[in-house]
């Protein structure tokens, strides 16, 4: 028995919140780095996001995590105030999930958990580790307080990993940097992303990639629709919209997919000439790595999306614009913006998981 104990591999719990796919997606090449070390991951969340990884690792055990079940509003202007109103919510979800890994613990036998974004998704007896962009937070006139309190749960953790360089250039900018934490927590891993550049024949003048939460991921798609429906090219939808079964229409210049695996997407990715989105982080950094042009359409009253898209368009990268403000002439404008390009490097893997 002691000799089979020496052998087993060690089980890391890894539990993206599901607040869209994003948290998910940045967790596939750490999972993927685990595999390759010999642990065992062990996948948890709830929603599109526990269905997501499902679909990428379904040889892997999974667990459902209490749901924070977020509402959200179609005004961006409310969002605020609508998540401020639901902290109750979130306060009762976060004990749920904290039970919910102590059985997790003792279940699977945990050696570590690596949390993206679940503040109680840790355990006193194991390393925990916190990932996040987010070493600030954006809201606005409220944004030192809303930072502070997260930098104090987050110090919680042993380990704080953030997916950005550590210097300037960067992609995260003031969100993932602060003088507030000590160091030593801090280890930046660089920019995560599940795709890989490829040379491929463009196939799609425009690619529309849908992604967040709703009603706005609605909204979004219902205001493409109608913008592009003249446009004179190639367009394929992926509307980021998880279910039992992908499925594929095609009607006039639209080819239109309800989701995409990671294969296929870095693929078409790769086939387009333009990609319009949201600016989520995990975005960000899949385009950045396939060396994209895009056109940022941010999250109504989500300031991080709202910061990145407005960071991106100082810099001349890409350009922005409202929801509500879009047009099939702002794409107009792409040329005079370089795209998204950065050399992405492995971070130190040895070093990352010698925690366990």
């Amino acid at each position: 028995m002691i000799i089979f104990d020496i052998y087993m591999k060690k089980k890391i719990l890894i539990a993206p919140l599901n607040w869209g796919i994003g948290h998910a997606t940045r967790c596939i090449p750490i999972i993927n780095w685990l595999i390759d070390y010999n642990f065992e991951p062990i996948i948890a969340s709830d929603g599109d996001a526990l269905h997501l990884l499902k679909k990428e690792f379904p040889e892997l055990k999974h667990e459902t995590l209490p749901s924070y079940d977020i509402e959200y509003t179609k005004k961006g202007a409310n969002l605020k105030w609508k998540l401020l109103a639901q902290t109750p919510k979130v306060i009762k979800a976060k004990k749920a999930e904290k039970k919910a890994t102590a059985t997790l613990v003792e279940k699977h036998k945990l050696s570590g958990i690596i949390s993206d974004n679940r503040f109680g998704v840790r355990h006193n007896s194991i390393p925990s580790v916190f990932i996040t962009h987010q070493l600030n937070v954006l809201s606005g006139n409220t944004s030192q307080l809303s930072s502070k309190l997260h930098q104090s749960l987050m110090t919680k953790f042993n380990a704080i990993w953030v997916p950005d360089f550590k210097n300037e250039p960067s992609l995260s900018g003031k969100l993932g940097h602060t003088n507030e934490i000590d160091s030593f927590k801090i280890t930046y891993l660089g920019p995560l992303s599940r795709l890989s550049k490829a040379e491929c024949e463009i196939k799609y003048d425009i690619m529309v990639l849908i992604s967040g939460p709703e009603p706005q991921r609605s909204l979004l798609i219902e205001k493409l629709f109608k913008e592009l429906k003249h446009y004179n090219g190639n367009i394929i939808f992926i509307k980021g919209i998880i279910e039992p079964e992908q499925t594929c229409e095609t009607f006039g210049q639209f080819t239109v997919y309800n989701f995409m695996t990671s294969k296929a997407l870095e693929k078409t990715i790769n086939s387009s000439n333009l990609i319009i989105c949201r600016s989520g982080y995990t975005t960000v950094m899949d385009l950045t790595k396939l060396g994209k042009k895009a056109f940022f359409i941010p999250t109504p009253g989500q300031f991080e999306q709202e910061y990145l898209a407005n960071y991106f368009e100082t810099l001349k990268l890409a350009p922005t614009c409202s929801q509500e403000e879009f047009t099939v002439d702002k794409l107009k404008s792409i040329d005079n913006y370089s795209g998204l390009n950065m050399v992405y490097n492995n971070p130190n893997l040895d070093c990352l998981f010698s925690l366990f």
